[in-house]
C-alpha cells in the first residue's frame, strides 16, 4: 500500500516496543557502538516500512521489533542477529539493496539479510517457489546457522499472528510450520519454540480437536494441581534432607502432543497415559560430576515410585544429536481407588536445562566453559549432525521437492544408537532398518548389500534395528538397489541414493521402451494419440507415459497382444457424481464462487473433469475437505482436511490449496472405507458381525480380515457407505457387539514422523 505517516498512536506504540527491546538488548551489547548499531537498523527499518500495515491493522515495523524480541528473549541471539531481525523484511519488501545494507552496517550483515530474503522471482513449472524459498534459507547453514534461527523466530511471531489471515492461507502456513518449521526447531535444541509452533498449528489447522482437549484440559486444571502437589511433596522432602539445591515443576503436555498420541494410538483423551510430566532442575556440586547427581536424583525419585523400565530413557550418557541431555522416567503414583497414574519425571542440571529450552545458542554458550569437558560427547554429536546437514545440502538436486522431502526427514525426533563391528557409535532414526544403517556406513556399502549379522547373527537388509545392535554388512557385487528398498529405509540418505539409482535405471528403461513403442506403432501403420494412450495405460497398469515407457523397457510388460487392446470399445464404467460448492473470500465478505464444472466424474473419460477424491485418505460426504489443485492436470484433489499428505503438499505447493470447499449435493451412492476392530474372540463373532452389517444395516461388506491370538483378535473390515454418518452408525452398532473392544476408521499413514 502506499506509504503514509505514522499516527501519534502507532508512534508511542513503536517508541515503547522499541525502547523495551533495547533494554533487553543490555545483556548483549558488550562492545561500544553496539546499541547505536541497533538503533540505526531499527531508524532504517522504521523508515523503510513507514506507513505500511499488516493485515492485524498494526504498523509493519511492530513485525521486526517483535521478530528480534523473539531472538534475544527466546533464542539468546546477540547483537548482529538483532540487526538482521530489523531488517530481514527491508531488502525484499521496500526499494533499499543489499548494496545499501552491506554499505551502511557490514557485508556480514547484508549476507544474513540475503538468507532471509525469500525469492520473489518467477520459478520454473517443475518447482514450487516455496520450495525454492526453502533451500535458500536451509543453504544458509553451510554459511551461518544464526540465519536459519532468525527465521524460525519470524515463523513464530507470524504464527502468533495467523488470526488476521484467511482460512486457505492459515492451512498453508500451518502446514509449512508443522512440516519443516517445527521438527526444524526441534532439530536446533529449541523445545519450547517447537512446541508453541506445533500447538498453533495444529490450532489452526483442526480447530475443533484443538478447542476440545483445551476445554479438557482446563477443566480439570483444579485436580491437576492438587495431583501434582501431592506427587511432588515426599520428592521435595527426601531431595531437600540430602542437601539438593533444585527446583521442581509440574506439567500437562501440550495440546499438539496430547492429541498426536491420541491419533496414533486411537484412544480418547481420557487414555492418555503420561499426560502429566515433573521435571527436577538442579544446581551441580563442583565436586561431584553432573551424571552421577542425576542418577542420584533418580535413584531417591524411583525409591518413592515404581518406576517402568521400559520407560527409562538416558540421554545423559547418550545425548540427542541435538545437544539434549537428561534423564527421563515414568513412574507409577498408586491410587487408593480406581488405576493408578504414570507420571514422566525429567531429571537436569541448569546448564542441561538452559540448552534444553534455549537450543542452539545455549549450546554455543556453553561449549567453552569450564564444564565444557562434561559435555564433550553432546558437542561432538552436534557437531556431526551439523556436519551432516551441511553435507547433504551442498549435494546437487535438480527436484526442489526431493530436496525438501530429504531435508524434512532428517529432523527425526527420536534415536537409537547402534555400532559397528569395531565398536564405533552410529545414532540413526528410531524404526531404522539393516539397510539404512549400511547406506549411513556409505553409499557403495547400502547399493550392494545382501545382509547382515546382528549380533552375530544372519539378519535381513529390511530387518529393523534396536539400541545396541552391532551390526556386520554384508555385500556383493551382484546387487542393486530396487524400487522395493524404499518401503524399507527411512533416513534421507538412504532414500535418495536408491532414489538416484531407479532414475538413472528408469531414464535408461525409459528411453529403450520409447524406441520400442514407436517401431512397433509403425510396424502396425498406428500413430500415437492421446485416444490410443487412453487405452493402453489402464490394460498395462500404468498411470502415465513414462511408467509405461518404463515397464516396457524393463521387459515387465509385453506389446504382444497391443492389437487387441486397441480393438476394444472401452467398457461404460459406472460414473459417480459429487458436487462441491466453493466459498471464496474477497476484501469485503465472503461469497460463493462458480466453477465450470463442479461435477466430478471419478472413472469417466471426461477430461474436463475438474474435482477427483484423493485415494490417499478416501473423504467421504460429511468429512471436512480441503482442494489441491494438480499442477500438471488443473483437476482439483480433494483431501480430508486432517490429511498427513496434504499437510505436506500445502508445505511444498500451498499456492495450489483451495480452501472452503464443502459437500454440496450427492448421489446415492457408496464410498469404500475401512474400519479397524479388536476385541475378545469367541464362537460366533464373524456371524454376529455379518448380521449386524448386512443384515440390520444393508451394507455391502467388500473384505473381512480376522487375525486371532491368545484369545484376542484384531481386524479390518472393508465396507461401502454413502457418508460419514452412516459410517459413525456402523462403528456404533458395532461397539455394542459383545467382545468388541476397540473400533476405529483407519487414516492415512503415507507420512514420515515430524517430530
Amino acid at each position: 500500500m502506499a506509504a503514509m505517516g505514522y499516527s501519534a498512536e502507532d508512534e508511542l506504540m513503536i517508541t515503547r516496543e522499541f525502547e523495551e527491546l533495547l533494554a533487553r538488548c543490555k545483556r548483549i551489547c558488550k562492545r561500544e557502538g553496539d546499541e547505536e548499531l541497533i538503533t540505526r537498523a531499527f531508524e532504517l527499518a522504521k523508515l523503510a516500512h513507514k506507513g505500511v500495515k499488516r493485515r492485524s491493522g498494526e504498523p509493519y515495523i511492530m513485525h521486526p521489533l517483535a521478530v528480534a524480541r523473539i531472538c534475544v528473549d527466546e533464542i539468546g541471539l546477540g547483537v548482529k542477529s538483532v540487526v538482521a531481525s530489523l531488517l530481514h523484511d527491508v531488502v525484499e519488501d521496500t526499494d533499499y539493496t543489499l548494496t545499501d545494507i552491506s554499505t551502511m552496517f557490514s557485508p556480514k550483515i547484508a549476507s544474513m539479510v540475503d538468507g532471509l530474503t525469500k525469492i520473489s522471482s518467477a520459478t520454473s513449472a517443475e518447482t514450487s517457489e516455496q520450495i525454492e524459498s526453502f533451500r535458500k534459507v536451509l543453504l544458509t547453514l553451510l554459511d551461518d546457522v544464526r540465519v536459519i534461527l532468525i527465521k524460525i523466530a519470524d515463523r513464530l511471531h507470524n504464527m502468533r499472528t495467523l488470526s488476521s489471515m484467511p482460512p486457505e492461507k492459515r492451512i498453508r502456513i500451518s502446514s509449512e510450520t508443522l512440516y519443516l518449521f517445527a521438527p526444524l526447531a526441534y532439530r536446533l535444541g529449541l523445545y519450547l519454540v517447537k512446541t508453541e509452533l506445533e500447538d498453533l498449528s495444529f490450532r489452526y489447522m483442526h480447530p475443533d480437536q484443538y478447542a476440545e482437549i483445551e476445554s479438557k484440559i482446563a477443566t480439570t486444571s483444579g485436580q491437576r494441581k492438587e495431583f501434582i502437589d501431592r506427587f511432588n511433596a515426599p520428592i521435595i522432602e527426601k531431595l531437600r534432607a540430602v542437601g539438593i539445591d533444585f527446583e521442581i515443576s509440574g506439567r500437562v503436555k501440550s495440546t499438539y502432543s496430547i492429541w498426536n498420541k491420541m491419533r496414533q494410538k486411537q484412544i480418547p483423551f481420557e487414555e492418555v497415559y503420561d499426560v502429566f510430566a515433573v521435571r527436577i532442575v538442579f544446581r551441580p556440586t563442583p565436586i561431584v560430576p553432573e551424571k552421577t547427581q542425576c542418577w542420584h536424583i533418580y535413584e531417591l525419585v524411583t525409591d518413592i515410585y515404581a518406576s517402568n523400565p521400559d520407560r527409562l530413557r538416558d540421554w545423559i550418557n547418550n545425548p540427542k544429536t541435538n545437544g539434549y541431555e537428561a534423564l527421563h522416567t515414568t513412574v507409577m503414583v498408586p491410587a487408593e481407588e480406581g488405576e493408578g497414574t504414570w507420571v514422566e519425571v525429567q531429571i537436569r542440571s541448569e546448564r542441561m536445562n538452559d540448552i534444553a529450552e534455549h537450543g542452539l545458542a545455549s549450546h554455543w554458550k556453553h561449549k567453552y566453559t569450564p564444564e565444557s569437558v562434561a559435555v564433550s560427547s553432546s558437542d561432538i554429536n552436534f557437531d556431526v549432525w551439523l556436519k551432516n546437514i551441511r553435507e547433504a545440502l551442498s549435494s546437487p538436486t535438480d527436484n526442489a521437492v526431493d530436496f525438501l522431502d530429504n531435508f524434512q526427514r532428517s529432523l527425526y525426533t527420536s534415536e537409537i544408537v547402534v555400532f559397528t563391528p569395531k565398536g564405533e557409535i552410529r545414532k540413526l532414526p528410531t524404526g531404522s532398518t539393516v539397510l539404512d544403517f549400511a547406506y549411513d556406513i556409505h553409499s557403495k556399502v547400502g547399493a550392494k548389500a545382501i545382509g547382515a549379522k546382528v549380533n552375530h547373527t544372519m539378519a535381513s537388509i529390511y530387518d529393523e534395528l534396536h539400541n545396541g545392535d552391532q551390526v556386520d554388512v554384508l555385500t556383493s557385487d551382484g546387487v542393486n538397489p530396487t524400487k522395493e528398498w524404499l518401503d524399507h529405509v527411512i533416513t534421507a540418505k538412504a532414500k535418495q541414493s536408491i532414489k538416484n539409482f531407479i532414475k538413472r535405471y528408469r531414464q535408461n528403461n525409459i528411453e529403450r521402451g520409447m524406441t520400442l513403442f514407436e517401431t512397433r506403432m509403425n510396424e502396425l501403420g498406428i500413430k500415437p494419440s492421446a485416444r490410443v494412450f487412453r487405452k493402453i495405460l489402464p490394460a498395462y497398469g500404468s498411470r502415465n507415459k513414462d511408467e509405461f515407457y518404463s515397464k516396457l523397457g524393463a521387459d515387465l510388460i509385453s506389446l504382444d497382444n497391443i492389437q487387441e487392446i486397441l480393438r476394444q470399445n472401452s467398457a461404460k464404467k459406472l460414473l459417480k457424481f459429487w458436487t462441491f460448492f466453493v466459498k471464496g473470500k474477497d476484501d469485503e465478505e465472503e461469497q460463493d464462487l462458480p466453477f465450470d464444472d463442479f461435477n466430478a466424474k471419478e472413472g469417466a473419460d471426461d477430461s474436463k473433469s475438474q474435482f477427483d477424491i484423493a485415494e490417499c485418505c478416501t473423504p467421504i460426504p460429511g468429512d471436512t475437505v480441503t482442494g489441491y489443485k494438480d499442477p500438471e492436470t488443473g483437476r482439483i484433489i480433494v483431501h480430508k482436511t486432517n490429511c498427513p499428505e496434504l499437510t505436506k503438499l500445502a508445505a511444498q505447493h500451498g499456492k495450489n490449496l483451495v480452501g472452503n470447499i464443502h459437500w454440496s449435493s450427492y448421489k446415492e451412492m457408496s464410498y469404500l472405507s475401512i474400519i479397524e476392530l479388536q476385541g475378545i474372540d469367541r464362537i460366533g463373532m464373524l456371524l454376529d458381525l455379518s448380521q449386524v452389517i448386512t443384515g440390520q444395516l444393508n451394507i455391502n461388506i467388500r473384505e473381512l480380515k480376522m487375525q486371532s491370538h491368545d484369545g484376542i483378535f484384531e481386524g479390518y473390515i472393508s465396507l461401502y457407505v454413502t457418508c460419514v454418518e452412516d459410517l459413525n452408525n456402523v462403528m456404533e452398532k458395532i461397539k455394542q457387539i459383545k467382545g468388541i473392544e476397540r473400533v476405529t476408521r483407519r487414516e492415512n499413514e503415507t507420512t514420515e514422523n515430524n517430530g
